[in-house]
C-alpha cells in the first residue's frame, strides 16, 4: 500500500483516447501514492487550466484531466508528471480528434470501375489519356501504377519494379509506358520516369521531363544524369501531336517525407510545375505512404478524410509545390498486403476518376485551340 513518502509510480497509465468533434475527452491515471505535485502537457508545453473547457482533477491516488466539447485544436500527444520530494515519473497518451468528413468518398468500387471501362475520350483522333508519374525516389509512382493494375486485373499486381522508401536509387532507369487493361485496354496510360536522385541537382533531368510533358520523348529513352535529351536522338520526337503529349502531370509526394524532401527537389519539381503550368497542363499531387503518418487511418481507412493529421499534410503540399489543396489525393498503395482490399481501391479510384476529367477537360480545351487557329 502507498504513502506520502514513496517515490511516484504508476499504477495505471494514460490510454490513447479518439473522439469526434464537440465529444468530452477524459485522460486518467492513478498513483501508488497520494499528495503529488501534478503537471499536465500538451506536445510539450504545459497545460493551463481554462474556464469551460478544461478541468484537471486529483482525488486520493487518481488524477484526471478533462477536456470539453473536443475541437480540432485539442488533437494531440498528452503528457502527466507525477512528482514528491521522493522523484518524479510521466506517462503520455495520444488524442485524436476525429473531423467532420472534409471529403466525399464512394467506398464502393464497382460503380467507379464500371464508368472508367465506359469513359470515351472527347477527341475521338486521341487514343488514351496520358498521365506522368514524377517524384524522388521511393515515392510510390511505380506502386501507383501497380495498385492501379491490381484494381482492374482484380488480383495483386507487381510486374513493376518499385524502389523501397529508404531507397536512393530509382528502379526506373527508362522512359516507361504503362497501359491499363480490363477487357481489353482502357482509355488511359501512364507514364513512369526515373525518380529524383541527388545527382539531378544540375536540373538535366528536370529538362527530359519538361520534354516528355511536350511529348518529344519516345518510350525505351534511358534518363542520364549528365546528358539530356536532344533533338537529334532517336529517342526525340520532333513534332509531336495532342495524342503524344501528356495530359496530366502527376507529382508523387510521400506523406510522411513532405517536411524532409531536399530543397534542390522541391526545385526541380517547381521548375516541372511551371512549365506545365505555362502548357496549361492539369497538374496533381497523389500523396502516398498516408498509413505512415495517421493512426486513425492506418486503423480505418474509410476515416481518412477524417483526420486532421491528413488535412495538415494535404495543406503542407499544396504550400510547397503551389498546387490547390482540392488537386491534391491522399493514396494508399499495395506494399504489404497480400489480399485485395476494396478501401485500398476505391480511395484510388477516386483519384483515378478525377485525373481522367481533368486530362479530358485539356484535351477538349487543347482541340478548341487547333480547330480555332485552322480558321
Amino acid at each position: 500500500m502507498g504513502f506520502s513518502g514513496s517515490k511516484p509510480e504508476f499504477v495505471t497509465v494514460l490510454a490513447d483516447k479518439q473522439v469526434k468533434i464537440g465529444e468530452d475527452i477524459l485522460l486518467h491515471c492513478a498513483a501508488n501514492t497520494e499528495k503529488l505535485m501534478v503537471t499536465w502537457e500538451k506536445n510539450g508545453q504545459k497545460l493551463n487550466c481554462v474556464q469551460d473547457k478544461n478541468s484537471m482533477t486529483q482525488n486520493d491516488k487518481s488524477i484526471h484531466l478533462e477536456i470539453k466539447n473536443a475541437e480540432e485544436g485539442d488533437e494531440g500527444k498528452y503528457t502527466v508528471i507525477l512528482r514528491n520530494k521522493q522523484g518524479d515519473t510521466s506517462c503520455s497518451a495520444m488524442v485524436t480528434v476525429e473531423l467532420n468528413e472534409w471529403r466525399k468518398v464512394e467506398w464502393n468500387q464497382d460503380g467507379m470501375i464500371h464508368a472508367l471501362k465506359a469513359f470515351k475520350i472527347s477527341n475521338e483522333k486521341v487514343g488514351a489519356l496520358h498521365f506522368l508519374l514524377y517524384g524522388p525516389t521511393g515515392s510510390g509512382k511505380s506502386s501507383i501504377i501497380n495498385t492501379i493494375r491490381t484494381i482492374f486485373k482484380g488480383r495483386l499486381f507487381v510486374n513493376c519494379l518499385a524502389a523501397s522508401e529508404k531507397s536512393n536509387t530509382s528502379f526506373t532507369k527508362c522512359y516507361e509506358k504503362s497501359e491499363i487493361e480490363k477487357d481489353g485496354l482502357l482509355p488511359f496510360t501512364f507514364h513512369d520516369v526515373r525518380g529524383l536522385e541527388k545527382e539531378d541537382k544540375d536540373g538535366l533531368h528536370t529538362q527530359d521531363i519538361i520534354s516528355a510533358l511536350k511529348g518529344h520523348v519516345k518510350e525505351g529513352y534511358m534518363f542520364k544524369t549528365t546528358t539530356k535529351l536532344t533533338d537529334d536522338n532517336q529517342y526525340y520526337v520532333k513534332n509531336p501531336s495532342l495524342s503524344d503529349k501528356i495530359h496530366c502531370l502527376v507529382n508523387v509526394i510521400p506523406a510522411d517525407t513532405i517536411s524532409m524532401i531536399k530543397d534542390d527537389f522541391i526545385q526541380n519539381m517547381r521548375k516541372v510545375r511551371e512549365e506545365a503550368s505555362n502548357m496549361g497542363l492539369p497538374q496533381v499531387i497523389f500523396m502516398t505512404r498516408v498509413d505512415c503518418i495517421c493512426p486513425l487511418t492506418k486503423k480505418d481507412l474509410h476515416s481518412i478524410y477524417k483526420s486532421k493529421k491528413i488535412k495538415e499534410k494535404v495543406h503542407e503540399c499544396s504550400i510547397e509545390l503551389g498546387v490547390p489543396m482540392n488537386c491534391i489525393f491522399p493514396v494508399w498503395n499495395y506494399h504489404e498486403e497480400t489480399e485485395i482490399k476494396e478501401e485500398i481501391n476505391c480511395l484510388m479510384l477516386h483519384a483515378l476518376t478525377k485525373i481522367v476529367h481533368f486530362a479530358d477537360d485539356y484535351i477538349v480545351k487543347c482541340s478548341e485551340k487547333q480547330t480555332s487557329s485552322k480558321k
